[in-house]
């Protein structure tokens, strides 16, 4: 989120950027008191979790693009609800494409506090995402300790810099 075009990272960690495209995933948004949106998905829509190899989770991600893109009823749509606890709904973002993932990941990572196997704010996890109609997985960054993160829900999933 802090990435999003018009924010103060986009600048310094997107230059070079190769697409920016409004996309929506299924979760629950928060924004902590000192104003950093946080996201919380399903964990049954998490189909992998970041390392701290690049090229092998960009390898996961493209070997289950492939599964994916098999029946589509055995994958949610990033707007269906119902979940234990409350609902979810659909969050708004955007989808940031990049052809140097191998350099770019891990600075990115650095930017969101996650550390692959040690404590970490965020955690990085493969999703379903739509964006213009279509169906694809993305990595984004989520709450990393596993519970409700703190501070204010954004029902409409849509966070204003």
């Amino acid at each position: 989120m802090v990435l999003k075009r018009g924010c103060w990272n986009h600048d310094r960690f997107c230059r070079g950027v190769l697409s920016v495209e409004e996309a929506v995933v299924r979760g629950r948004l928060y924004e902590f008191p000192s104003g950093i949106p946080v996201l919380e998905v399903p964990e049954a829509d998490v189909l992998a979790y970041g390392t701290a190899d690049p090229l092998a989770d960009v390898a996961t991600q493209a070997r289950l693009a492939a599964e994916f893109a098999a029946p589509r009823a055995a994958h949610p749509d990033p707007g269906e609800n119902g979940a234990p606890g409350g609902r979810w709904g659909p969050v708004y973002g955007e989808l940031l494409t990049f052809d140097d993932l191998e350099t770019r990941l891990p600075a990115i990572d650095h930017l969101e506090g996650f550390l692959p196997g040690g404590p970490s704010l965020y955690r990085r996890v493969l999703v379903p995402a739509s964006t213009r109609g279509r169906r694809v997985l993305v990595w984004l960054y989520v709450e990393g300790a596993g519970r409700r993160p703190p501070g204010r829900r954004l029902a409409d999933g849509v966070w204003q810099a």
